[in-house]
């Protein structure tokens, strides 16, 4: 715990937030640990079974909305964020109105951000520690029940828009949120207000209507929770909307205006691997296992497995344009070892079979 008492903390938030941006992080802000509504906004959603079989979310109990017993002594949050799409990634409109190509989020197409924003943020964490001394802090990623959105929202980094993701007035979406929990008694900053107005294009764009209503998301219609969380069958009613997303979503961030304003990505390491931000389905479905964790290596694309990949992929070849090239790719996974990725591929080959069935 830190006790030194003759810190000009003003003076060291502005320092954080600097130290912040020469550490590769596009913004920094401060907020206190009070979040209450969006405790009880949480239990609400959890009650409604909208988070499927993430069961973790549940499980944690009160921690993720209160800083204090996930890091006893937390007084303030430090939150940050990293843009993520480097210049240069194709088009991702062009990706998903291809039919051959399979679509990957677009933050999953480089390196895994977790540890290299957690390493980043444990740098920052000693950059602060060589002016106060010793402080009790702790760094998350991604890593622990912790509610990042509201959190960086009360740090002024943006505000939750109606698809539940966290938009910022001057960078779009798309970037990534990190956590530096303190026992600092740091200044806090303004929250961010709400600019979405009586715009509802990402509720009517969702391919599986995952958006219930504003700022109501049931993560089981959501294709970013079907492709990597869920580890069984994708409903069958939601397969031919998913069309070629097979990591991932982008679409409601895709239509929203105010990823006009988006900023590239200032980390090399996000740049698309393997041609992964328009492969052909074909060629990624012949990928064996061995190839797949080779090349997933140091990935968020990882998370979803061999099989999962495999299954995500028979969908959307499913869905993809009639071909010679896509029947043959399907029919020679048809006896594949794995229960899971035979259903979707003989789904896959009845599709393709119907006239008029595929995009």
């Amino acid at each position: 715990m830190s006790t030194c008492n003759t810190i000009d903390h003003a003076a060291l938030a502005r320092d954080i937030k600097r130290w912040a941006r020469e550490l590769g992080f596009a913004e920094a802000g401060i907020s206190g640990v009070t979040l209450g509504e969006d405790e009880q906004h949480l239990a609400s959603w959890l009650a409604d079974g909208h988070h499927g079989e993430m069961d973790y979310m549940a499980r944690h109990g009160t921690k993720r909305a209160r800083p204090a017993e996930l890091e006893p002594g937390t007084q303030r949050v430090i939150s940050v964020r990293m843009d993520y799409v480097p210049p240069g990634t194709r088009n991702a409109w062009d990706v998903i109105r291809d039919g051959e190509a399979g679509y990957v989020a677009r933050y999953a197409l480089g390196r895994d951000y977790h540890k290299l924003m957690r390493n980043r943020l444990q740098k920052l964490a000693g950059r602060i520690h060589a002016v106060v001394g010793d402080f009790g802090y702790r760094a998350y990623v991604d890593s622990a029940p912790v509610l990042e959105k509201a959190l960086a929202r009360n740090a002024g980094l943006g505000w939750i828009g109606k698809h539940t993701v966290l938009i910022n007035r001057r960078a779009g979406s798309y970037f990534f949120l990190g956590e530096l929990y303190t026992d600092l008694p740091l200044p806090v900053d303004e929250p961010a207000s709400a600019h979405c107005g009586s715009c509802r294009r990402c509720i009517d764009v969702c391919p599986t209507q995952a958006i219930l209503a504003p700022y109501r998301l049931d993560a089981r219609r959501c294709i970013s929770y079907l492709t990597i969380e869920l580890k069984g069958s994708i409903p069958e009613e939601l397969r031919a909307p998913m069309g070629n997303r097979i990591f991932g979503c982008d679409d409601c961030q895709l239509v929203c205006p105010w990823n006009k304003f988006a900023q590239d990505a200032a980390e090399p390491d996000f740049a698309p691997r393997h041609s992964l931000d328009g492969a052909k389905l074909v060629e990624l479905f012949a990928w064996s296992e061995d190839e797949f964790l080779k090349r997933t290596e140091g990935m968020a694309i990882r998370r979803t497995g061999y099989e999962g990949w495999l299954r995500n992929i028979a969908v959307a070849l499913g869905n993809a344009p009639g071909s010679i090239a896509v029947r043959e790719a399907l029919n020679a996974r048809a006896d594949h070892p794995s229960p899971l990725v035979r259903e979707h591929v003989a789904w896959a080959l009845a599709r393709q079979a119907s006239p008029g069935s595929s995009s």
